[in-house]
C-alpha cells in the first residue's frame, strides 16, 4: 500500500498494490494495520456505503459535526469521479483550502478524508459506483453541507459536458462563511 500526503497533510491518497495478468487483477483494498500505521493512530470503521451516480452528478460538500464526526475512506469500483476534500476547521491554517483527486476503477486510488473536512465528488464517467467506509454512523442531526461552488473555496471542478446535477439540499447548502463547521 502506497500512502501519499496531499497539499492538506491530513488528507491522504491511498494506493493499494494491484497484481494483474491476462485473467484480470487482485488487490487488497483494505488492510487495517497498514492503514493505521500510515495515519499514525487507530481508525475504526463502522459503516460501509455504496452509491451509483450518472455523469454530471455532484454530491456534496458533506460532513458530520460532533458528536458524530465521520472520517471517510473512499474509492470507485466502476467509472471515475473527481473527489474533493475541504478543510472546514476554523482553527486550521488550511481552513477553506481544498484538494481534488481523480478516483477511478482503473487507477484504484482511494482518498482518506478525516473528520473536520467536507467531502464531495463529481461523476466524470457515464456512471460511477462509489464506495466509502465511515468512522461513525450516519446521524441526520449532525449532518452539514457547504455549497459546492462557494467562490471563497474556489474548487476547480472539471467539465463533464453537462451541468452539475445536484440534490436540493446541496443546491441550498450554506456558504463556508455562514456554515456551522468545526472550531
Amino acid at each position: 500500500m502506497k500512502i501519499t500526503p496531499t497539499s492538506l497533510p491530513e488528507v491522504l491518497i491511498v494506493e493499494p498494490r494491484v497484481f494483474g495478468d491476462a485473467r484480470g487483477f487482485f488487490t487488497e483494498s483494505w488492510n487495517e494495520a497498514a492503514f493505521n500505521k500510515a495515519v499514525g493512530h487507530d481508525i475504526r470503521f463502522v459503516q460501509d456505503n455504496h452509491s451509483r451516480s450518472a455523469r454530471g452528478v455532484l454530491r456534496g460538500l458533506h460532513f458530520q459535526l460532533p458528536p458524530h464526526t465521520q472520517g471517510k475512506l473512499v474509492r470507485v469500483v466502476s467509472g471515475a469521479v473527481f473527489d474533493v476534500a475541504v478543510d472546514i476547521r476554523r482553527s486550521s491554517p488550511n481552513f477553506g483550502r481544498w484538494e481534488g483527486v481523480e478516483l477511478s476503477a482503473e487507477n484504484h486510488k482511494q482518498l482518506w478524508i478525516p473528520p473536520g473536512f467536507a467531502h464531495g465528488f463529481l461523476v466524470l464517467s457515464e456512471t460511477a459506483d462509489f464506495l466509502y467506509k465511515t468512522t461513525d454512523y450516519y446521524a441526520p442531526a449532525c449532518e452539514g453541507a457547504v455549497k459546492w461552488d462557494d467562490p471563497a473555496i474556489g474548487i476547480q471542478w472539471p467539465s463533464t459536458g453537462v451541468p452539475p446535477l445536484l440534490a436540493d439540499k446541496d443546491a441550498k447548502a450554506a456558504l463556508l462563511a455562514d456554515a456551522r463547521v468545526f472550531d
